[in-house]
């Protein structure tokens, strides 16, 4: 006798009906968020004293970047729905622009720390106690937060926003 047959699971009300990529996409994005975030923590954490404060700015503008460029619909930049306002069409591409440069711009900008701080070039330093895994997190945390601004964007279908 089985006894797990009697047991039943409740609906989930967010996964019910026949569109689910909405819901698979802002959960890989949100995963993608989380784990960038999560590299920077630990490497903060483990080797405190080697991750400089300016550092934390790629990973702030990286998220800034997440914002902007999900805040403007397909539509919006299509020019469909948005008409009104100062610029029209024209700002709401103005400001995706804007948020894709800022994305690329964090994620450069990390990718240099990385090499510039963390990576031996075979010359004698007096800063030998670095650690690599510092710069790796660095330039992981902007490209999981690159990567769920994408996914977000490009995953999810606006077509059911009425």
């Amino acid at each position: 006798m089985n006894c797990l047959e009697n047991v039943t699971m409740p609906n989930f009300v967010w996964f019910e009906g026949g569109e689910r990529r909405n819901i698979f996409a802002s959960m890989a994005a949100g995963f993608l968020f989380f784990t960038g975030w999560w590299f920077i923590i630990d490497s903060a954490s483990k080797y405190p004293n080697e991750l400089p404060s300016a550092a934390y700015a790629c990973g702030v503008m990286a998220t800034i970047s997440l914002i902007m460029v999900n805040s403007v619909s397909n539509a919006q930049v299509r020019g469909e729905t948005y008409t009104g306002g100062c610029m029209g069409p024209r700002g709401a591409k103005l400001w995706l622009f804007i948020g894709f440069v800022v994305g690329f711009a964090s994620l450069i900008a990390a990718s240099l720390t990385l090499l510039a701080k963390y990576v031996k070039t075979g010359k004698l330093s007096s800063d030998v106690t670095k650690h690599t895994w510092v710069g790796v997190s660095l330039l992981l945390q902007n490209a999981f937060i690159f990567a769920g601004s994408l996914a977000l964007k490009f995953g999810r279908v606006e077509d059911l926003w009425g």
